[in-house]
């Protein structure tokens, strides 16, 4: 794996856990509502705080997953799939949602999956 990788990797893994910290510690945040897109009033909502929490909890361990193979099991496998996972979820949020998220969260996670294919 090169260090091109690992760094990108790094780098997408730091991205989710960002994510994470919106989503589970600033869930009803001016921040969060500006990235989300959705009112302070609304994120505040006990129905959309729990679902947001649950969320940053799972991308959360997609950041530890992320980490685990590129420094702990250096498996460029593992770090592909991973990748690959992560776009597939970007290309369902940009077609669901709105398409700047396939670039907001995908884009790292595209550049890590090249750069681990040469």
């Amino acid at each position: 794996m090169t260090i091109l990788t690992k760094i990108l990797g790094t780098l997408t893994a730091l991205e989710f856990l960002y994510i994470m910290y919106l989503e589970t510690f600033a869930t009803a945040s001016e921040k969060t509502s500006k990235v989300f897109g959705m009112d302070r009033e609304e994120l505040s909502r006990k129905s959309v705080n729990t679902l947001f929490k649950n969320q940053g909890i799972y991308n959360g361990l997609i950041s530890v997953l992320i980490l685990l193979a590129l420094f702990v099991f250096t498996s460029k496998t593992a770090v592909m799939v991973l990748m690959g996972y992560i776009i597939l979820v970007a290309l369902y949020g940009g077609i669901t949602s709105n398409p700047k998220i396939i670039l907001m969260q995908g884009g790292l996670a595209i550049l890590t999956l090249v750069s681990a294919l040469f």
